[in-house]
């Protein structure tokens, strides 16, 4: 969900988001997802391009299903940019990996069976644009998380087509494709060749999606079980997500009362698994009154299990709060994330960071359950 934090103030949002409804007649009745029908041609080794643009890419987005397709080894998994090096992740972290397009498509010239689009810092980057014409034209799935949904609009991918997205982006979405049909009530959706999803937390589901159309349920399922998730079906309650006055209320003082924001250390390790910091980053980031950095007692830079580079800043001796990953089930760290953040800054905003997540704002109960 790019823009709600990059685009608009908190007057514009009071102003524009609560006079932006769905267009009458304009939703199509919910319909099952067919990722197995839009990877129907693609090989056991397919080559995944993780796109992202080096200015600023969202963060789980981008982070979780790199992670989970890796893990999965379902394929050959790269990060993809318009130039090689380090990717700044919005709303937290930065890190080091990328493989400039000129090289990908010098390595990989029949393209990329696969290419996942996070939300971006802009959606119409002339460079992301014109490569993911030219990676639709050969062949690839294309595969929009999130906000991701805008850059695949400015590709002309959206045109004609059912779709999917974050409940901020669908009026625009529609606005600027006439042709095209939203579809509630569903958490990922293909129509050919192009897939898209609701919001950030609808990233964890569709990438066990992915990996259960390229591999097996069995797989799936395993992995499934080893992050933490309870489910990856794509069945969701579009209906629950929204501004509403309570959220305008508390974006608006979260954002008044500067003084009281907060930075928030994430401390890290070698090893740290890539979920539960793109979790944890994300949601700490977006309660407009604290920001997420990723601290190591002494390195500049830690390996995450993924195998990206992490740039991180040396641990001051300042009492700036601490996160502590946890080691185990990280699809859980939103949940609990969540349960922090409502701890920490109360009830609405925890509430407030979920909305912004699409993500079931359920109280932690000890279980950690697939997003909904």
């Amino acid at each position: 969900m790019a823009t709600l934090w990059r685009q608009c103030g908190w007057a514009v949002l009071c102003a524009g988001l609560l006079a932006s409804p769905m267009a009458v007649g304009q939703e199509a009745a919910p319909d099952a997802p067919a990722l197995a029908a839009a990877l129907r041609a693609v090989g056991k080794q397919p080559v995944i391009a993780v796109l992202a643009l080096n200015e600023g890419t969202e963060t789980t987005d981008f982070l979780v299903p790199h992670a989970v397709l890796r893990r999965a080894g379902v394929g050959t998994v790269e990060v993809v940019a318009p130039k090689a090096g380090q990717v700044v992740l919005m709303p937290a972290l930065e890190v080091q990996g990328a493989r400039d397009m000129a090289s990908f498509d010098a390595a990989h010239p029949n393209g990329a069976d696969i290419v996942i689009v996070p939300a971006m810092h802009v959606d119409d980057d002339p460079a992301i644009v014109a490569w993911l014409k030219a990676q639709a034209a050969k062949g690839a799935t294309i595969v929009g998380i999130c906000a991701g949904a805008r850059v695949l609009g400015r590709a002309g991918l959206l045109d004609g087509r059912r779709f999917t997205g974050h409940w901020y982006d669908r009026s625009t979405l529609l606005r600027r494709h006439p042709g095209a049909v939203h579809v509630p009530d569903e958490r990922y959706l293909a129509d050919g060749s192009v897939v898209t999803t609701t919001g950030v937390s609808a990233s964890l589901p569709l990438s066990l999606a992915l990996v259960e159309a390229l591999a097996n349920t069995p797989r799936a399922r395993a992995l499934a079980h080893e992050l933490g998730v309870a489910g990856w079906g794509a069945s969701h309650r579009s209906s629950r997500f929204g501004l509403n006055a309570a959220h305008v209320w508390t974006l608006t003082m979260n954002t008044l009362l500067f003084w009281r924001h907060e930075r928030l250390r994430i401390q890290v390790e070698d090893g740290a698994d890539d979920i539960a910091l793109a979790l944890s980053a994300d949601a700490w980031s977006r309660t407009y009154r604290s920001r997420a950095e990723a601290v190591h007692p002494q390195a500049m830079s830690v390996r995450l299990r993924s195998g990206l580079v992490l740039n991180t800043m040396v641990a001051r001796g300042d009492s700036a709060p601490s996160v502590v990953l946890g080691s185990e089930r990280p699809a859980c760290a939103l949940d609990k994330s969540l349960a922090a953040i409502g701890a920490r800054y109360g009830t609405t905003t925890r509430r407030w960071v979920a909305t912004q997540m699409e993500h079931a704002d359920d109280p932690l109960d000890g279980v950690c359950t697939a997003p909904d």
